[in-house]
């Protein structure tokens, strides 16, 4: 079976899953899997921007500097250089994408650049407050219209199909993926020469997320599952300023509007007034991480459910024209963010670790590649700076994409079928739905910002039962998407607690009480799973 023949893989359609189909299709058939809806995906979630080094004012030494200074000692610099050196080709490729970017006639490249936490200039290209929407739909129009590129809507990867399903003792190797067409309610095998892990973070194991549902840790886990290591997972970028209200508990008011210089704000009845300035001296505008950890302490000491963000001295006609999604979305909750507060609270937000992948997305199984929130690659460290994000989708999405193209054919192996014995019916939905809720909750309690080596351990020692649980229902029962992503999300649960159990310091994102303090030197979290266990 020639490999020139057969579609590459890309699982996941959002902004680095389209970006490696767009750059692969005008030489390579794609298919692009999507597990919901096209559009249902964490990039059109996102509102800030992209990083752009493109003023004069700026430089990709000063960006590394910032891109260094949030990961706190753990970013790989020659990754942070090399993205940050792309910035400007990247942006300039999503305008070549018709993305439509506010604009400034005096900006670079025409266009409005503004600033976020932890950045030391203007240096954000955005599109209102709902750039990642912006970029998506454009993306998204592009990859519909383009002949050599198959959108897959409701079809969810199950596992990697590798060495071991085809019985070869070999360097291991990818020759496709299993995936579930949930409508059809049927498993097929996509053999590929190469597939691309694009599945996003895994905010969904959390009680709190301001992640879409999307959001299980699908390409993490197969990648494990498989013999991938992963790195940092105990790093858990939690927003703070995800809006408190009953009927809304998953929106994310952007970092850009503390850049813009709304303040942070106790209610009246913890005193009031800001306390920012308390926990650092920069303010709102401290990295996220450090912003989250006041937030969480100030309502833990306050014994409130929330915070204010205040924007309102920033005026109405400024608010409507540069943030009109949360304008219009907090308006139709009755919050006029002109003329109120917005209550706000901390959610988790970003994975910043994952599967292992190099500067081409390359992970350890040969034909196998990974991009965006779903690695590792050294950017973030033990904390992302803002809005880089997804540059590193747009960055290592094209590099991916060449890499694969620059790969020398060779026949592929016919793959096995999918072993119909794990189609089964009966309905578990309920077990099931109760296994996910208390892995939530448990991750929420035990897991959270602030963390203690007993909780850690309680929690790990509840994951292993909940695993052995749902691995039975994986074994004997139907297949269902709920199933899959519980699968996918027990499993990254364990990683993170293994992960953060093994760090015996407070760096970025990760806080001990038990080891408040920061280690002189310190490296990357790095697993590797014994070869035994390996699907």
């Amino acid at each position: 079976m020639s490999q020139q023949s057969l579609p590459v893989v890309v699982i996941g359609a959002g902004l680095a899953g389209l970006t490696v189909a767009l750059e692969l299709a005008n030489r390579h058939p794609v298919i692009v899997l999507a597990k919901r809806q096209l559009d249902e995906g964490a990039t059109a979630w996102a509102q800030g921007g992209i990083v752009g080094v493109l003023g004069s004012d700026d430089s990709v030494d000063s960006h590394v500097r910032d891109t260094q200074d949030a990961g706190a000692g753990l970013v790989d610099e020659h990754t942070a250089r090399f993205i940050a050196e792309h910035s400007a080709s990247a942006v300039q490729w999503l305008v070549d994408q018709n993305v439509p970017f506010s604009h400034d006639p005096s900006g670079p490249l025409g266009l409005h650049l503004t600033r976020e936490g932890g950045h030391a200039v203007r240096r954000i290209a955005h599109a209102a407050d709902a750039t990642g929407r912006a970029i998506h739909e454009a993306l998204l129009a592009k990859a519909r219209a383009h002949p050599n590129i198959a959108l897959r809507e409701r079809w969810m990867a199950i596992d990697l199909i590798t060495s071991r399903h085809l019985k070869r003792v070999e360097t291991a190797r990818c020759y496709g993926v299993y995936a579930f067409d949930i409508d059809r309610r049927r498993v097929e095998a996509l053999p590929a020469p190469a597939v691309v892990l694009a599945t996003g973070g895994v905010g969904k194991v959390y009680r709190y997320t301001s992640n879409p549902d999307t959001s299980t840790g699908d390409g993490i886990a197969m990648a494990w599952r498989a013999g991938c290591r992963v790195g940092n997972m105990e790093f858990i970028q939690f927003h703070p300023t995800c809006l408190y209200h009953p009927q809304e508990r998953s929106f994310l008011i952007t970092e850009a509007m503390r850049g813009e210089g709304a303040h942070l704000k106790l209610p009246d009845s913890a005193g009031g007034g800001r306390f920012m300035s308390a926990h650092d001296p920069r303010a709102e505008l401290a990295p996220r991480d450090i912003v989250a950890r006041a937030i969480d302490f100030e309502m833990k000491k306050h014994g409130v459910d929330h915070v204010w963000l205040d924007a309102t001295h920033l005026g109405e006609s400024f608010l409507k024209d540069h943030f009109p999604t949360i304008h219009a979305r907090c308006m139709g909750l009755g919050i006029d963010i002109a003329r109120q507060p917005i209550p706000v609270v901390p959610a988790a937000h970003y994975t910043c670790g994952g599967v292992v992948s190099d500067l081409h997305g390359q992970a350890d199984v040969v034909g196998l590649y990974a991009v965006g929130e779903t690695t590792y690659t050294g950017l973030h460290g033990a904390n992302r700076l803002a809005s880089n994000s997804l540059l590193e989708c747009v960055v290592l999405g094209r590099t991916c994409a060449a890499h694969i193209l620059a790969a020398q054919p060779t026949e592929l192996p016919p793959v096995p079928a999918w072993d119909e014995s794990q189609v089964e019916d009966a309905d578990e939905q309920v077990v099931i739905a109760h296994n996910w809720d208390e892995l939530r909750l448990l991750m929420w309690n035990y897991v959270g910002i602030v963390r203690t080596t007993k909780r850690l351990e309680r929690a790990l020692h509840r994951i292993e039962l909940l695993k052995s649980e749902i691995d039975d229902y994986y074994a004997n029962f139907r297949v269902t998407r709920d199933l899959l992503e519980l699968r996918n999300l027990v499993e990254c649960a364990e990683l993170i607690v293994r992960s953060a159990l093994v760090r015996h310091e407070s760096r970025g994102l990760h806080f001990s009480r038990d080891f408040p303090a920061t280690l002189p030197v310190s490296l990357p979290t790095v697993l590797t799973r014994p070869a035994q266990s390996r699907s």
